[in-house]
Formats: structure tokens, sequence, C-alpha cells
């Protein structure tokens, strides 16, 4: 089956995390992906490390699968021409340069709106495309920072966090591929393309919710809480006599159920405890009971006593054994790829799973200007044009 992207060509002028996730999802949902890269160097990424498999990042492995490499300086005459031809033929253009760099190369949004009008043209920044600080470089770990995530991530009584993951330039990636997606479903009705405009401050924002929500109704900024929750209770993560668990009891049916699970009946009717605003209210007296109680037995006991009693829970596991759950390979979720210099290699798969048109791993990440050739033949340059492109260092 194809994906419901078949038949879409996206141009990717795009590098590192933000721009590589968004068009790693479209490719996974079938555009055709071509990836364009500098001669000699390609994409951030590849270098770094380690680790690496053979000369291969793992860092570049793990977002760039479904993609055609294609190394192109298009600030030289006849790389201008190359692009110039790429635009032509394709349905999207993503980039991720900061503001202004595309404009001055002459392959901004109103000189490329106006040589192709259908093309949807998207572009992901730091702060986004207008405002005061639109000059500014987008890096991820200060855009957490910037964004408040960092300050309701962690322990309230030490220094704030950033996310083991670069959140911020995957969600910004998230939010411009449904950007064109949406864009895409437009143009079928109106025969135009369009502008996205995504700034990584403005995705990082829009994932404080309800943080945020609490914010507006009370005026008062949140706090670092450490594993807990700032409106349900108990909802976080305890230690057991072998390692952490989390608890989410959220709400009071799920408490009743919780109590007897954990030993303690009793608690269920405590009025000091018998409504989740009871419970926060009471937190630390809650917690004081709980705490021992959970450490006196392994995590594993507590886990099926919870499930057993239909309590959500989960164990605090390491990325080992995520990756090696059953659950995960029955989804299909860790799939092998033929890599051209590396072999196999497994890469983590697509979650978009679609009945009638599904998301696919189909090729594996490109090596450095793997599909140099295919393409620029496809473009219709004969073999001494491709000879005398390579020797002039444009591709």
């Amino acid at each position: 089956m194809s994906g419901p992207l078949t038949g879409i060509t996206v141009l990717d002028l795009t590098r590192v995390l933000s721009g590589p996730y968004c068009t790693m999802m479209l490719a996974d949902l079938g555009a055709r992906v071509i990836k364009i890269e500098h001669p000699g160097k390609g994409d951030d990424t590849r270098q770094w490390g380690p680790p690496f498999l053979g000369v291969e990042s793992a860092y570049f492995l793990s977002i760039n699968r479904n993609k055609e490499s294609v190394t192109l300086d298009y600030k030289q005459p006849g790389g201008r021409e190359v692009l110039e031809r790429l635009i032509d033929r394709a349905d999207v253009l993503v980039e991720n340069f900061k503001p202004g760099t595309l404009d001055r190369a002459g392959f901004g949004w109103e000189a490329v709106h106006s040589r192709a009008p259908r093309l949807v043209y998207a572009s992901i920044s730091g702060y986004g495309q207008t405002g005061p600080r639109r000059n500014e470089p987008g890096y991820d770990a200060v855009i957490q920072a910037e964004g408040g995530l960092m300050s309701v991530t962690g322990d309230g009584s030490g220094p704030a966090y950033r996310l083991g993951v670069a959140i911020s330039d995957i969600v910004s990636g998230m939010f411009t591929a449904q950007a064109v997606t949406a864009a895409l479903f437009h143009r079928e009705r109106s025969g135009e393309g369009q502008r996205i405009d995504i700034g990584m401050l403005d995705t990082t924002a829009a994932l404080l919710t309800y943080q945020a929500g609490n914010y507006f109704a009370t005026g008062d900024a949140p706090v670092r809480l450490g594993n807990r929750h700032p409106t349900i209770a108990p909802y976080e993560t305890f230690r057991t006599s072998d390692g952490e668990i989390v608890i989410a009891v959220g709400n009071d049916a799920i408490w009743r159920r919780f109590c007897p699970a954990l030993d303690q009946p009793s608690l269920a009717d405590d009025e000091r405890f018998r409504s989740n605003r009871d419970r926060l209210t009471n937190y630390a007296a809650l917690k004081a009971i709980l705490e021992p109680v959970l450490a006196s037995r392994p995590r594993a006991e507590w886990t099926a006593r919870f499930q057993a009693a239909n309590v959500p829970c989960g164990s605090v596991r390491d990325v080992a054994e995520v990756l090696a759950d059953p659950q995960l390979a029955a989804r299909g979720m860790v799939t092998n790829v033929e890599h051209p210099t590396v072999g196999p290699t497994r890469v983590i798969s697509s979650p978009m799973h679609l009945s009638a048109s599904p998301a696919s791993v189909r090729t594996p990440p490109p090596t450095l200007g793997q599909h140099t050739d295919a393409v620029l033949a496809e473009l219709g340059y004969d073999r001494e044009m491709i000879l005398s492109l390579k020797s002039s260092g444009t591709v």
C-alpha cells in the first residue's frame, strides 16, 4: 500500500534536527524527499559523534531515512540552475536557516512563490520570520530555557533541567509536518501554495498547555515539582525496593482501587485523601504514608498488583529496556534497514498507523550525495554536464 503523500516531492534544504525530523515524517508518509547537502560536508549531524557506525553518525542515521541525498552548492551559477529545476518539480520546500538567509541567496519565499506559485514553502527558525527576535539563532537548549520548559522541569530544590531529548527541535518539526499536510490540502482546493512560518519559541510555548492555563487562572508562574503533577495526586515517581515506578491516580475512582492494591484499604476513606482536591491539599501527609510502603516491595510486584486493580502504572525503564519491549515489537516500532556502508542497522519506525495508506520505512538514510547523479539525470543533465558540475565543486 502507498502512503498518503505518495506522488508529493519535498525539496529538503534543512539540516540538524527540526527540519530533518519534519521531512522524515513526510517521507514516512510516502513523499519523495530530496535532501540538499553541501558538497564534501553535508548535514552538520553527519559529523556529530561518537557513536559512529563506520563513518556514519548514529545521530544522522536516526532522522534521515526514506530520503535521497543530493550534494549541491546552489550559490554557484550552475548550482543555482539545478536548484531552480528542482523547485520547478517540487510540491514542497522546507528550510530551517536563519530568516533572510535564503532571501540573500535568491531563493526566499517571494522569489520562489513567483516562480512556482503552487509550491508550499515551509520555514523553521528559532523565533519565527517576524518580531524583534527574528534574527536570533534557534538552538534547542536555549529555546527550552526561553520557552519555559526548563522552569517546570527538575526538582524544586535543584537546578532547572532540559529534557533528555531535543524536544523543542522535534516538536517544531512535527508542527511543520502537520502544517505542510494542511497546506497541501488547501492547495488541492485552491490551487495555491502558501508560506508556513514556524518559530521554535512558538511551538515550545504551545507545549505549556495546562501550565500556561494555571498561570492564566492564578497569575502565579508554575514552579518545578520534580516528577509530581501540579493538579493530580498521587501522580509521580516512587522508589520501590529495586527501582522506580510511576503511579498515575488520575481520578477518585482509581484512588479507591489503588488503596486496597497498596494493602492500605483504610486510606480510601481517610477524610484527608477522599478527593483529588483533598489529596493535593494534604500532599505532604499522603507522600509520607506512601513512600515507605512502596519502598518495601520490588517494582515488579507493585506493577502486577496495580495492573490487576486497573491502576495506571509503569516502571522507569532505560532506553535498552524500552526498545526490547514486546509491545513495540508487535507494533513494528523497531525495524531493520540495509545501509549501503553500515549494513543491517536498526531504526525507530513511524508511530503513524494508517489503515489504508500506512507510513513506512522503505530506504535507509542516504550516504552523502548518494543520489546526486540520478537526480541530475532526471533533471535533464547528461554525463558530461554532471562531470562538469562535479569538477567545479558545484555538486
